[in-house]
């Protein structure tokens, strides 16, 4: 972004009163950033221009700055102007990642949270059927098939159905969300996977359970497609909660 286009005001730099300023002027940048008038991969103003633009310190500038580099909205590295990102759900995939590490107990809250945002995005995705979130489920399920016996590579086409699924819901928010439950996602995957008495019929029971979900999404029937993810979840989790409780502390969980 060029010093003229700041002329333009990007901002929205009519700042409220008496807010701590720093948490004024990420509002403001934050606002530009989520609603397109700063693409993502774009440069931001230097901490200088931003600081006169807003009518404060640099300290301010640069405060601001900090707090939208820690929400995973801006990136920025030495001696070099920051810049937009895509929002997308790596901040909660670093939370929820440490949570489901810390203990078992933290691991359940984190699925049992999973379950009920994944049943509404079901009914959505069945209802809108976003053309692009159908496509990946399916590329998702063929790569599945590809991966049986194969924990490591089922786990991420595992992850890549689930981010389908909420592609088709054509919202941005779910969207983000899910990105931010792959730690979740990945950790009872893999646990899944780890059974040593997993047989052929049940990596492809697996599948069937992930089919059976994209096809009452793509039937449009959303009671179904509800039903279906619960159905899916009572499978995976009760057998991924066994192999924890036998792990113990073996993953450094705390109870």
């Amino acid at each position: 972004m060029s010093a003229d286009s700041i002329k333009k005001s990007v901002f929205d730099a009519k700042l409220a009163a008496p807010a701590r300023l720093a948490d004024a002027v990420s509002d403001a940048i934050a606002a530009a950033l989520l609603d397109g008038r700063i693409a993502p991969g774009e440069a931001l103003p230097a901490e200088g221009e931003i600081a006169r633009e807003f009518g404060v310190s640099k300290p301010i500038a640069r405060e601001a700055l900090r707090q939208l580099t820690s929400a995973g909205l801006v990136s920025t590295q030495q001696g070099k102007v920051a810049r937009a990102k895509e929002i997308n759900g790596e901040p909660l995939d670093r939370i929820y990642g440490y949570a489901v590490r810390s203990s078992l107990e933290r691991l359940r809250e984190a699925n049992e949270m999973r379950r009920v945002v994944e049943t509404g995005i079901g009914r959505l995705a069945a209802e809108r059927r976003e053309k692009s979130g159908l496509v990946l489920m399916q590329r998702a399920l063929d790569e599945m098939r590809r991966a049986l016996k194969e924990p490591e590579g089922f786990t991420e086409a595992d992850i890549l159905f689930h981010l389908g699924m909420a592609l088709a819901t054509g919202n941005t928010m779910i969207r983000v969300q899910m990105e931010g439950m792959r730690a979740v996602q990945r950790e009872v995957s893999e646990l899944f996977s780890r059974r040593s008495n997993r047989t052929d019929a049940d990596w492809n029971a697996t599948v069937e359970r992930h089919q059976q979900i994209y096809e009452a999404i793509v039937a449009g029937d959303a009671n179904l497609a509800q039903q279906r993810i619960e159905i899916h979840f009572e499978a995976a989790d009760v057998a991924s909660f066994e192999v924890a409780d036998k792990l113990g502390d073996g993953k450094d969980r705390r109870r």
